[in-house]
């Protein structure tokens, strides 16, 4: 179904993937790309949609209660894991929001601890473009 839906297709997928989901967007780019997608296009609707579920992440983060994550299993200790990141490489850590796995908790974690919005957002997309990028113009 994604497949058939193009780049919107792709927009979503890249969505769902940077969103605590377990989801991946590069088969589906992939896919696009081998079938003659516009490679600036699949690299723009990647981009954007892969973006925006970074920064529902660091939204989700913003606005979380140290209550709700202990809920869902966060422990304690995870919670200072994260903080003693945080303050040692601050909002840097934005930049490897696109790397699978631990890319989520640190988008969720800079929101959790307030760290500048412009910035976070800045370093999310460039390293997020970069991702893309790599993918759409290396290997094709």
């Amino acid at each position: 179904m994604l497949f058939s839906a193009g780049y919107t297709g792709l927009f979503v997928s890249s969505f769902l993937s940077a969103t605590i989901l377990p989801f991946s967007s590069e088969g589906i780019l992939l896919l696009l790309l081998k079938s003659d997608f516009n490679p600036f296009l699949c690299l723009v609707f990647a981009t954007i949609g892969n973006s925006l579920g970074g920064l529902t992440n660091y939204t989700i983060g913003y606005f979380g209660n140290p209550l709700w994550l202990k809920k869902v299993g966060v422990t304690e200790g995870k919670i200072l894991s994260f903080e003693t990141k945080v303050q040692r490489y601050g909002v840097w850590l934005a930049f490897f929001s696109w790397i699978p796995i631990i890319g989520d908790p640190l988008s969720i974690a800079l929101g959790f601890f307030k760290t500048s919005f412009w910035k976070f957002t800045f370093l999310m997309v460039l390293g997020k473009f970069i991702r893309y990028f790599f993918i759409c113009y290396w290997f094709f």
